[in-house]
């Protein structure tokens, strides 16, 4: 076995004892630049401890770096990692730093500001250590075309509502425009009500209970669509690698041939 062979199943596979020290190493490091970002935001310990959170923020870019680095060089597709969701999160964990020794100055400091926030992109680096995590990220992509549907049916029924109440309640009650009136729409739909905005006319208020219970199945709907995948998704992790056959979720042997029940996640 070539050292890139070996590499490569440390980095990327966890069924090795390597694999498994890596990836601790890897988690730990993250927490902790999560940390640093969370304390930095703090106006007094941030002032206070500057020097240190600059040291530190280097010192785990570096890191980063070096991981993401080493993920391109043993990768059997490089391409296709630095094309992938993992590949764009590895580099837009490291991306920021070194931006703010480019963009210098008073006039950039928002900006350079904006690219710090971006670290916290390091948190989703996390899902990678989760199977359960990893179960729901792939129930959301394969239910992502019903979703989409779905929400594009609740922008066209918004659309509908702030149009109604704009000509309902007129400019005088604070429906002054039609995307005025699809804000309180969205609002409403949504169950958020900030109240900013309220109809006084009997059509209006009807119109709006109707808008309110419409809110549940905004809920209710993607809820049940993305359940539903996942369902569709723990079957599918216990089909036997021999025969096939479906077992039951917390079966450990094929109730057809026998054979042990690994979870393919």
């Amino acid at each position: 076995m070539t050292i890139k062979e070996r590499l490569y199943k440390v980095v990327f596979e966890t069924d090795t004892r390597g694999g498994r020290q890596f990836d601790v190493v890897l988690l730990w490091t993250i927490l902790l630049s999560i940390v640093v970002v969370m304390l930095e935001s703090i106006p007094e310990v941030g002032k206070q401890y500057h020097e240190v959170f600059v040291a530190t923020e280097w010192v785990l870019t570096v890191l980063f770096s070096i991981e993401y680095l080493l993920r391109i060089l043993i990768s059997k597709k490089p391409v296709r990692y630095l094309l992938s969701f993992w590949g764009l999160i590895d580099f837009l964990s490291i991306l920021p730093t070194y931006l703010s020794l480019f963009i210098v100055g008073y006039h950039y400091f928002l900006v350079v500001r904006v690219f710090r926030l971006l670290r916290v992109f390091r948190i989703l680096k996390l899902v990678r250590f989760n199977r359960e995590a990893q179960g729901l990220v792939a129930a959301l992509r394969s239910s992502v075309y019903k979703v989409s549907i779905f929400l594009f049916s609740i922008v066209a029924i918004v659309i509908f509502l702030g149009t109604i109440m704009y000509v309902v309640e007129g400019g005088e009650k604070g429906f002054t425009s039609i995307p005025q009136s699809i804000y309180w729409a969205i609002v409403t739909v949504t169950t958020v009500g900030y109240g900013d905005m309220v109809p006084h006319t009997t059509l209006g208020k009807l119109i709006s209970s109707v808008a309110m219970i419409l809110g549940y199945a905004v809920i209710a709907v993607p809820t049940g669509i993305v359940t539903v995948e996942m369902a569709k998704a723990g079957r599918e992790n216990k089909k036997c690698n021999v025969c096939r056959a479906q077992n039951d979720d917390n079966a450990l042997y094929c109730n057809q041939c026998g054979v042990p029940l690994v979870k393919d996640v």
